[in-house]
């Protein structure tokens, strides 16, 4: 009997018949000996209505009572899957993220797990009966309810995972598992058996959707087994146990995949894609010592990331360019807090452009492969796309290039790098 944490998103809590699904999912899962808890986000677009809500009663809202009006999303459906599985003849019943409690640090809309308390939920689990938890909220040292961020569920589901000590943690989506790039891209897209953690990590980090980017830092430092597949399944299909979707594991585990043959050894994993990046220019920045770091710290003081930073090579005048890119949402946050600090970082003008994307290229096999970069600066380059601006990390490689050529740079990579899936007449 293994112990398994199931999380199911909003689309597949999107309504009575969808959790109804979700019910028949799990309780097969409870039927095949496993020991079961369950972590549910709200129903799809329940949040934004919240969210919304919040900021028609007070566009300068209280982050603390933001938390309790969006948290009522995960409580609804939480409720809702311990009901229908009661209706199956199920022991089931809600465990809330102050009744646990889920313990996180006092910052309210982006809070982080500190530590669960597991102890009654285990012994719960092991007497028969599913844990139904709210994903995406915690409790505060005050006693206040907290939330953990956009996506917030997987990271739920994943800290659950760790401290009840379970075998491993299915995350359930409206995708089948994790692909070699996005399939309604690339219709010879692959879907991959095994990703590392270091793997998804970046991908989810340069633009795949399907695991946020927190909950699989967790996973790696916790050593939580993750396994990404689809909850739209038919009713006879085969159980999770034996047709998994896409497992994320540890590099060792994935030398064993390896050596036993059961996955083929690439360079590059997978290609992703991010347009919601947008790229700011500062012009005549003095060139000298400290210059960057006050065009950098007030952004950082913001909590807005940045990346892909360029420095050019400074000019006869002392001067230089320096670009960088941010989410494309703190565009405009990032422009006005640099348009504050004009005089003291001593720049000419802000250039910015939000019609950029992100294409990365992903793979550990790239720690001991030469030529990846090459690789992707010639397909693209062949294909007259112009790269304008390159980061890189130990098994990724990014490039900005023109957001009307995404779909082409994407297609166009995936080639390159062989993961086209072969022809089925072949």
């Amino acid at each position: 009997m293994a112990r398994i944490v199931m999380k199911f998103g909003g689309t597949s809590m999107a309504g009575t018949e969808r959790i109804r699904r979700v019910a028949g999912i799990v309780r097969r899962q409870q039927a095949a000996g496993h020991s079961v808890a369950v972590v549910v986000s709200a129903m799809a677009g329940e949040t934004d209505r919240l969210v919304n809500f919040c900021r028609e009663a007070n566009p300068l809202f209280d982050p603390a009572e933001y938390d309790v009006v969006v948290a009522s999303g995960e409580q609804v459906t939480s409720g809702l899957l311990a009901l229908t599985l009661q209706s199956l003849g199920c022991k089931a019943r809600s465990w809330l993220g102050w009744q646990m409690p889920i313990s996180t640090i006092e910052a309210h809309a982006k809070a982080r797990v500190a530590n669960i308390d597991a102890a009654e939920l285990i012994a719960a689990m092991d007497a028969g009966e599913i844990a139904v938890i709210p994903g995406f909220q915690g409790v505060s040292g005050a006693g206040r309810i907290t939330t953990l961020g956009r996506g917030g569920s997987d990271t739920s589901a994943v800290a659950v995972a760790a401290a009840v000590g379970a075998d491993r943690c299915d995350i359930y989506t409206d995708v089948d598992g994790v692909y070699t790039t996005d399939p309604r891209i690339v219709a010879k897209a692959r879907k991959l058996k095994a990703v590392t953690y270091e793997e998804m990590l970046e991908l989810a980090s340069v633009g795949a959707k399907v695991l946020q980017t927190r909950s699989v830092g967790l996973a790696m430092k916790e050593g939580v087994r993750v396994q990404v597949l689809s909850s739209f399944i038919d009713d006879d299909a085969t159980p999770a146990d034996d047709l998994p979707g896409t497992m994320i594991v540890s590099e060792a585990e994935m030398e064993k995949l390896l050596e036993n043959g059961e996955m083929e050894r690439q360079h590059v994993t997978g290609i992703a894609h991010d347009k919601n990046e947008a790229k700011i220019i500062l012009t005549r920045v003095p060139d000298k010592p400290g210059a960057v770091a006050h065009i950098f710290e007030p952004l950082a003081g913001a909590s807005i990331n940045v990346d892909m930073i360029i420095q050019n090579v400074g000019r006869d005048k002392g001067e230089t360019d320096v670009t960088f890119t941010v989410p494309l949402t703190d565009l405009a946050r990032a422009q006005a807090l640099l348009e504050d600090r004009r005089d003291s970082i001593g720049f000419n003008r802000i250039i910015t452009d939000s019609k950029i994307a992100k294409i990365s290229v992903v793979g550990v096999g790239m720690k001991s492969h030469a030529g990846v970069a090459s690789t992707m600066f010639r397909a693209l380059a062949d294909r007259g796309i112009n790269i304008q601006a390159i980061t890189t990390s130990e098994i990724k490689v990014s490039v900005m290039i023109d957001e009307d050529e995404t779909e082409l740079a994407v297609r166009v990579l995936h080639t390159a790098y062989g993961l086209d899936a072969p022809d089925e007449a072949a």
